[in-house]
């Protein structure tokens, strides 16, 4: 064999290595299943009634206690993290519970799906006397739960290729106006005892549910996660979801906030054009059984994009 021989069999030996490497690197993933909004809806209404599901109430604690009846029928590994912090606005402690719930667990490739389940002592945004009620919170906290009950089930029966990881953050909207220490409790406390999980990419779902509902692109999303965002976005072209809209939106201090923080892409789905907003008229008339099949449909089809390039 001469040198031009030798030289032009190694080229065709990393051409059909190439080749395999690109076989071998998207993963063979059936689609996922469609998402019922039907039964996304009944979940938000549900939660509505509950009552108030503010942090150490009643009604949150059988919100909770309805998120593990419901998850622990796709997956045996549901838990619950608790904590305990000072109640800034009280003379007793806050105690809050994230709920956690894991697919796939023996993968090291994850993606972390996230809502927070409680609501807003105080519909500050209502007028006169309302403005001291809570908030029922069918947009705001109850969609993006719907959205992950209807996720959970998908993936008690479809495997997305990568492990997934769903939490239900506690203590979300608890802050009063100009206090923005006292939001995101639950989401800064799963950050600050986060170890070494480290997902690919951090999906959360708030206010997803608007009848009228428009997603843009939000701006700590867009300016921090730019590949993140452009996929899931490109995906909801491609599927020509209801709802989404490739255009800039306006930054959201949420539960994402934190993630990004330790560096991890992290994406806020959410609909912040929403008159009922911490007011006491968000209820499940505000909201859609299509918006919340809409956002369903597209999560699960990231998980796919997500699941086809992991390593096996």
């Amino acid at each position: 064999m001469n040198a031009p021989d030798l030289v032009s069999h190694r080229r065709a030996g990393f051409v059909v290595a190439a080749i395999l490497c690109a076989a071998s690197c998207t993963r063979n993933v059936p689609p996922p299943p469609p998402p019922d909004g039907s039964r996304a809806f009944a979940h938000l209404v549900a939660q509505v009634a509950f009552g108030p599901r503010v942090p150490a109430s009643p009604g949150i604690a059988k919100c909770r206690q309805y998120l593990v009846e419901q998850l622990s029928q796709y997956t045996d590994h549901v838990r619950a993290q608790r904590f305990v912090r000072p109640d800034p606005y009280g003379s007793d402690s806050l105690r809050l519970v994230n709920v956690l719930a894991h697919f796939y667990r023996e993968r090291a490739g994850r993606v972390l799906l996230a809502a927070h389940y409680d609501t807003r002592p105080r519909a500050d945004q209502d007028t006169g006397a309302a403005r001291e009620l809570p908030v029922p919170g069918a947009n705001d906290a109850a969609s993006g739960v719907a959205v992950l009950l209807e996720v959970a089930r998908a993936l008690s029966t479809w495997d997305p290729g990568i492990g997934v990881d769903l939490v239900f953050f506690d203590g979300e909207d608890y802050g009063k106006e100009g206090d923005p220490d006292q939001y995101l409790l639950g989401s800064r406390y799963f950050t600050q005892t986060i170890g070494a999980y480290r997902p690919r990419a951090m999906i959360l779902l708030d206010m997803v549910g608007d009848a009228d509902l428009r997603i843009p692109m939000e701006e700590y999303s867009r300016t921090r996660s730019p590949r993140l965002t452009d996929l899931v976005f490109a995906i909801a072209d491609s599927l020509r979801a209801p709802g989404f809209v490739r255009a800039d939106g306006p930054g959201v201090f949420d539960d994402h906030v934190p993630f990004l923080a330790l560096g991890i892409p992290a994406v806020d789905l959410i609909d912040f054009d929403y008159p009922a907003w911490h007011t006491t008229a968000d209820l499940p008339d505000q909201c859609s059984a299509a918006s919340l099949e809409s956002v369903a449909n597209v999560v699960l089809h990231v998980l796919h994009r997500l699941g086809r390039s992991a390593a096996p």
